[in-house]
């Protein structure tokens, strides 16, 4: 192989390099969605009765799963070019680096895995607010009262929350289903069942929340 093409050989590894190394990152963060649901790739995300689990969001964690096993699938196929790439260039037959790649998806198994053996998070920190419940509501029912902070809306917490949207999205895939919600009331934490459903007003819950 002349200088010319190990130049170009040289420039494609290192673009399938930049790939992989995005890959990476992206399971990465699907990963971190699994380990904010406390749930690996595995778990069944249903009770004994078939629901969906308040404390998950089952959407998301579906989503992020498919995600995982693409990008895995994806990341198999740039290393077996990357091997390719610096097997031309050096002229020399293609590396058998299997075993580095199963340690590689291994580890990052691993990696999805691992929140199974932690401690779960308590959380303390209210990121919301409760400034309206109406009579009769699925609120009202679940004891929920106007003045009452939000420190856990099924998988919502202060280390993830990012707008009123997300609780939106939980109320949404959890229509029917309870969501476990964790409140602060004075100086007292309160854990609630609040199930979203239709009732005679606006809405599946019959509160207003807000940001803090």
């Amino acid at each position: 192989m002349n200088e010319s093409s190990r130049k170009t050989v040289r420039g494609e590894v290192l673009k399938l390099i930049e790939q992989k190394e995005q890959l990476e990152n992206e399971i990465k963060e699907l990963q971190n969605i699994l380990t904010k649901n406390n749930v690996g790739m595995d778990e069944p995300l249903v009770d004994n009765e078939g629901f969906p689990l308040a404390s998950v969001d089952v959407y998301q964690v579906r989503h992020a799963r498919q995600l995982i096993i693409c990008k895995q699938n994806d990341y198999k196929a740039i290393m077996k070019q990357i091997e390719q790439g610096i097997a031309q260039y050096y002229d020399s037959p293609p590396m058998d680096t299997s075993d580095l790649l199963a340690a590689a998806l291994e580890e990052m198994q691993a990696n999805v895995n691992q929140v199974k053996h932690e401690e779960p998070v308590e959380h303390v920190q209210p990121f919301a607010s409760v400034n309206i419940v109406h009579e009769g509501s699925p609120a009202d029912a679940a004891g929920i009262k106007q003045g009452d902070t939000i420190v856990e809306f099924g998988s919502i917490n202060s280390t993830n929350f990012r707008g009123i949207e997300d609780i939106g999205s939980v109320v949404r895939h959890s229509h029917g289903n309870a969501i476990i919600v964790k409140l602060k009331r004075g100086d007292r934490f309160l854990r609630v069942q609040l199930l979203p459903r239709e009732w005679n007003g606006r809405g599946l819950l019959g509160c207003n929340v807000l940001a803090l």
